[in-house]
């Protein structure tokens, strides 16, 4: 039988025909599922959907501005910003963002810490904005994540600007540092200020002049694609640059000042007597404030917080230490101000004194005794126990009130934050700290500077500057310029004493140093090329028991004295006022002279040392 006898030709007809239908049906639906989508969309959602079209096609980004430089007195960077390329994520492009940075992680390595401030920032984030995860990228990571950026959703390799200290330690205490915002300071920042900017000045100058420095940002509209790339800038406003900043302090000292230390834990402070300006402030140990830019690890850290030498405590305003006979020529002026003593006031010393009525001896730290001493005398030598038996008719309350006008037991104001306004001794603090009444004795150990007598270095250097001014106070300053935006506190008043205590003072503090009797001779008072007045002073850490004498060897290290110097110079027209404190040893005599030579002998002969690195200067000051 035939094949073709086999088909049913209308049969296929009507499959044929019922499928034509079936997919012309199809076509209908979904032609007019379209249509309505459409007219869903564009009339009925016009208003919306136009603007959400507008809003992901044109973008607000901000433009952080350029933080302010800070120069030393001749010019030379202390805080620059240096560029730097930085791994970025945009949120909205990233997708699964874990799992981009666990991606990430395979390339370039990302600790902990860079993840949580991560996390940190894309908190408080604008739309599109991309958001530091690594700075300070190598050219083998940046190579490496532009091979991979394909497969890296929304990341980004961004030229951006980091702070840089290119002084590394030296300045870290004074100038301070940036560091990323955390969640305190968030809380607290405008966002509109800190928008784009990650950083905000931690210590020292940075955070003083925080509102000087960081400047104003910008803004630009800019139009992107679909993958949020930016296709051209639709309009800008620029951002202001933050305010640069000159200091008094100079490298060059700053430096001397820290070699002279040795390695020894101290503070130098030096200062401008005519200006206030601080020439130098130095705390040793230091640290790198650079760790500190775009976030220290923990180990590090916590390497520096547990360092039993204390590297990041600013001891020069932060300290506080028995002033000790540092005081003695302020205590001498309170004696003739008050009338207790005068010139001619004589006392004889066996090597120690007794209160009436008490076996207790505060013994003279010459316990053989300097004879028959008045009051010069008892300034060149440091005697004490001139001091101990004026101690009863001064007074504490009379004490109290003639050092607070040379600046003890207040904060100086300085233009750095961190400062302790250590501890100027009264009666009613007593009351108010122990609920204990004031006794004689504590009178006899606070005339000397001991007891709880307590002073930072930058509180000895302002008290010597108005020795060296005879009564007139200047502010300690770091930064040159009056800033208008920020409050200065209120100048001290002027001490209002008689032209001749002011002579007899001064003229014994020059033999401290001049004299063979005085107590700074045989370190520094020979081959003098500048008058210098200067008194010394040794603060005990630990007491001695009553009989006993101190032993440096027998005591640990930490136990054994401070060593205390303050000083100007040149006598008949200062310059300079200097203090220091180097801690459990000697030598803060030595340590102010050869700062003072490398500041002075310039300006006085400049031929002795033109020319001359740090390292000859220094070796040719100690020798001469």
């Amino acid at each position: 039988m035939p094949a073709n006898t086999l088909k049913d030709h209308k049969a296929e007809q009507r499959i044929v025909g019922t499928r034509v239908w079936l997919a012309l049906f199809i076509m209908i639906v979904l032609v007019f599922v379209l249509i309505a989508r459409l007219f869903y969309l564009q009339v009925l959602r016009y208003d919306e959907m136009s603007t959400q079209s507008e809003e992901n096609r044109v973008l607000l980004q901000t433009i952080p501005p350029v933080r302010g430089l800070i120069y030393d007195t001749h010019g030379k960077l202390l805080a620059m910003n240096r560029s730097s390329r930085s791994l970025t994520i945009v949120r909205e492009l990233a997708g699964d963002l874990d799992q981009l940075i666990a991606d990430i992680s395979t390339l370039v390595p990302i600790t902990d810490n860079e993840r949580r401030r991560f996390d940190q920032r894309i908190r408080r984030r604008r739309p599109f904005e991309p958001i530091p995860l690594k700075f300070n990228l190598d050219d083998e990571q940046i190579a490496t994540v532009a091979v991979n950026q394909f497969r890296l959703p929304g990341v980004e390799i961004d030229a951006d600007l980091v702070r840089y200290y290119p002084e590394g330690s030296i300045f870290a205490h004074s100038v301070g540092y940036v560091g990323r915002i955390n969640d305190r300071e968030l809380r607290t920042l405008d966002p509109a200020l800190y928008s784009g900017t990650y950083v905000t000045g931690k210590i020292g100058l940075e955070k003083y002049y925080e509102s000087i420095l960081l400047g104003k940002p910008g803004y630009q509209e800019v139009e992107t694609n679909a993958r949020g790339r930016v296709l051209r800038i639709l309009n800008q406003v620029p951002p202001e640059p933050g305010k640069d900043l000159e200091l008094y302090l100079d490298t060059e000292l700053q430096k001397v000042a820290i070699e002279a230390l040795d390695g020894r834990r101290g503070a130098v402070v030096a200062m401008d007597p005519k200006t206030g300006g601080v020439l130098s402030m130095v705390s040793n140990p230091s640290f790198d404030p650079n760790l500190f830019v775009t976030g220290i690890d923990f180990e590090s850290f916590d390497g520096l917080n547990k360092n039993i030498e204390r590297p990041l405590y600013n001891r020069a305003t932060l300290g506080e230490y028995p002033p000790a006979s540092t005081i003695k020529p302020v205590i001498g002026l309170a004696l003739l101000a008050n009338d207790v003593v005068d010139k001619n006031t004589k006392i004889f010393d066996q090597g120690w004194f007794q209160l009436p009525g008490s076996d207790h001896r505060f013994r003279n730290w010459n316990r053989r005794g300097d004879g028959w001493v008045n009051l010069y005398q008892a300034m060149v030598r440091s005697n004490d126990t001139f001091f101990y038996k004026q101690a009863g008719e001064l007074g504490i309350d009379r004490m109290h009130d003639f050092l607070s006008q040379f600046g003890l037991g207040r904060r100086t104001g300085i233009d750095i934050g961190e400062e302790r306004p250590g501890l100027l001794p009264s009666r009613e603090w007593k009351r108010g700290a122990y609920g204990q009444p004031w006794y004689p004795g504590e009178t006899v150990i606070a005339i000397i500077g001991q007891g709880y007598n307590l002073a930072t270095p930058l509180q000895l250097a302002e008290f010597t500057t108005i020795l060296a001014n005879r009564g007139k106070h200047v502010q300690p300053r770091l930064v040159k310029e009056d800033m208008p935006e920020i409050q200065s506190p209120e100048w001290g008043q002027d001490v209002d004493v008689r032209d001749e205590d002011w002579d007899l003072i001064i003229d014994s503090m020059e033999d401290v140093i001049k004299s063979p009797r005085g107590t700074a001779h045989w370190r520094i008072g020979r081959n003098l090329k500048y008058r210098i007045a200067g008194k010394t002073g040794t603060a005990q850490v630990v007491s001695i028991p009553q009989g006993e004498e101190y032993d440096a060897e027998r005591l640990k290290e930490f136990e054994r004295d401070h060593s205390l110097f303050v000083a100007f110079a040149p006598v008949e027209d200062p310059q300079i006022a200097i203090s220091v404190i180097v801690e459990n040893s000697g030598g803060a005599a030595n340590v102010a002279k050869t700062v003072m030579d490398h500041y002075l002998l310039p300006r006085l002969n400049p031929s002795l040392t033109h020319g001359l690195s740090v390292d000859e200067a220094l070796k040719a000051k100690v020798t001469n």
